[in-house]
């Protein structure tokens, strides 16, 4: 066996399996590798655009959380605001009505003072004539009365 008859079939055989390689094994291998490469960038730029989407929802909800916060500081303000005001709607309210009892009261004092001066009157009226009709019968004189009515009499 002549070497160089080898070297060149050996040659001719890599030739062949380099052909063949080239021809049947290779494009489905590379389409496989394009492919690979084609899912990982998709796929990094998938974790990219969810990064950024991910920022962006971070500051979204943080807005939101700014905004909920002011909102509830505006509505405990305004609580506090209307509380003030009932606070002082009801003093003014009590304060009226202590005007209007105490005006009721002391209508009701003088009320009781005039029934107590009536009451008062009626007494003293019955005891002076109680007394005079006392003194009456003890020193009625016809003659002296019957003078004293006379001059009455003429008087008017």
């Amino acid at each position: 066996m002549n070497p160089n008859m080898t070297f060149f079939g050996q040659m001719i055989s890599f030739a062949i399996l380099v052909w063949f390689t080239m021809k049947f094994i290779w494009p489905p291998l590379n389409a496989a590798i394009e492919e690979r490469q084609k899912k990982i960038a998709e796929g990094l730029a998938a974790a990219e655009r969810s990064q950024k989407d991910l920022a962006q929802a971070q500051q979204s909800a943080d807005a939101a959380l700014r905004e909920a916060r002011v909102k509830a500081n505006e509505i405990i303000e305004q609580a506090h605001q209307r509380a003030n005001q009932i606070v002082d709607q009801a003093k003014t309210d009590a304060a009226v009505e202590a005007t209007r009892q105490k005006a009721m009261a002391d209508a009701e004092i003088v009320a009781a003072q005039n029934r107590a001066r009536e009451d008062l009157r009626k007494q003293v009226s019955v005891l002076a004539v109680s007394g005079a009709e006392k003194l009456l019968r003890r020193e009625i004189d016809a003659n002296a009365h019957k003078a004293l009515l006379d001059e009455l009499a003429a008087q008017l």
